[in-house]
């Protein structure tokens, strides 16, 4: 079994985005049942409600929803249970300190295989209030109207509201 050469994506939390600031990102391994890694082959994992936490010195994964594996039996896991990640003791060290601060937490943005290995990326995140969300989807809309309207004048062609006479 020859294993992936690049990054093959699993799922992606798109709401956490929305719903927090990332301040910082790292990629952190996963401990998994092989069930689990079977059901992340189907693709069968949900990361909506996720977040992780420290216990005694390790960070664990709670809320992530892996299915069952359908043709798996007795040796089965648990589709909620807690899951315990991989990151180097500085990392976390780092991590715990800044989650110390107050008004932090970490989020897990997306899963994916790298190099054969299950993934998760996870932020340290500061959550958005809803008149912040108003703002950034102004601005993202605001920001995609100038990179239309620039394209348009690299190409050559007239905007409404232009003459063809110059001056």
């Amino acid at each position: 079994m020859s294993r992936d050469v690049e990054r093959k994506l699993i799922a992606a939390n798109k709401k956490a985005r929305h719903d927090y600031t990332v301040l910082k990102t790292y990629e952190a391994g996963i401990v998994l049942a092989g069930t689990e890694v079977k059901s992340l082959r189907e693709g069968r994992v949900s990361l909506v409600d996720a977040f992780a936490q420290e216990s005694d010195g390790e960070l664990l994964l709670h809320g992530l929803h892996i299915a069952e594996y359908g043709y798996g039996t007795w040796t089965n896991h648990q589709p909620r249970r807690t899951r315990k990640l991989l990151l180097h003791r500085v990392e976390i060290a780092r991590i715990l300190e800044k989650l110390r601060d107050g008004g932090v937490t970490l989020v897990p943005l997306s899963m994916y295989f790298s190099n054969g290995w299950a993934k998760v990326e996870i932020a340290l995140a500061r959550g958005r209030r809803s008149y912040d969300k108003r703002q950034v989807l102004a601005e993202r809309d605001a920001n995609r109207e100038i990179a239309r309207e620039l394209g348009r004048r690299l190409k050559g062609r007239r905007v409404a509201g232009e003459s063809r006479r110059p001056g």
